[in-house]
């Protein structure tokens, strides 16, 4: 059923850069419209802000009464001077993917990764023995450096092409407390033999460049058979690195869960009542390919 827009509607969205790919709103429209009791009728919007734009639109949004919003690409880190509190879990992850407005403004929080765990928790496995091999070493890859430092894992990998970026990186995790180790990207072949969780936080692969992957066949050969090969791109689903790691034998897991259970984290914050998670899956489920 199509929302019916009013004057007591209440504002939620996404903002990111790229937007237009984003299954967010389908996601929780369809929850919002499943929460019959909530106490005022919501929508939620993806909005398309530009690096340069962000401390503007932030400002704007408070201004149109905007009760909340999550962040994706690029903006989870570059927010988080611009917000009046942040979460212990945010900080430890050196990025925000869920604001909320308070009385002195806007506060944020990270649920990526709860919802990153979600699936990895239903496998039966020994994470006190896995090494893990993340690339990109951007904002959603805190989120999952610090999820398999939740998960005790034995070794955690981030391979990027910054390197002032993986300095960074190590510099912000070593006062977390967290043991990681970083590498360039050339580097990474040397990484595959060992890696038993492989994850993709990187945008390559993502709509419309279904057909691109971060890795090459090669390089995928060289992970074992029981390895685990985890992108957090939804769209296209499977992408093109997990098709590829399936055809190896690989177990794979796709963004979807992820985005389900970060996003009914974040609608339970705004909301103050649990999310229809099935509903939720299900929605998502049905627009994917």
């Amino acid at each position: 059923m199509t929302a019916v827009v009013t004057g007591s509607t209440q504002l939620l969205g996404v903002i990111g850069c790229p937007i237009e790919h984003s299954l967010s709103p389908v996601m929780h429209n369809a929850a919002l419209a499943a929460l019959a009791d909530t106490s005022l009728p919501y929508i939620y919007v993806p909005m398309h802000i530009e690096p340069t734009d962000l401390k503007q639109a932030i400002q704007g949004l408070a201004c149109v009464g905007c009760r909340g919003f999550n962040i994706t690409i690029p903006h989870k880190q570059a927010i988080i001077p611009l917000l009046c509190d942040v979460s212990a879990t945010a900080k430890a992850v050196g990025a925000v993917n869920t604001v909320w407005r308070t009385e002195q403004g806007w506060a944020g929080t990270n649920t990526d990764v709860q919802g990153f765990l979600s699936p990895l928790l239903s496998l039966s496995r020994d994470w006190s023995q896995s090494a893990v091999t993340v690339l990109g070493s951007g904002g959603a890859a805190r989120a999952v450096i610090a999820a398999c430092h939740q998960l005790n894992c034995a070794h955690i990998h981030v391979c990027g092409r910054n390197a002032a970026k993986l300095e960074q990186l190590q510099a912000d995790f070593a006062h977390a407390s967290v043991a990681i180790h970083t590498h360039l990207w050339d580097s990474l072949s040397g990484l595959m033999p060992e890696t038993t969780l492989l994850v993709n936080t990187t945008p390559v692969g993502m709509h419309p460049q279904r057909h691109q992957s971060p890795l090459t066949m090669d390089q995928l050969k060289q992970l074992s058979g029981d390895a685990i090969a985890y992108d957090l791109i939804y769209t296209p689903n499977p992408t093109q690195f997990l098709q590829d790691a399936e055809a190896l034998g690989c177990h794979t897991i796709s963004g979807l869960e992820m985005l389900v259970q970060q996003g009914a984290a974040a609608l339970e914050i705004w909301l103050g009542q649990p999310a229809p998670i099935d509903v939720m899956r299900e929605t998502l489920q049905a627009q994917l390919p």
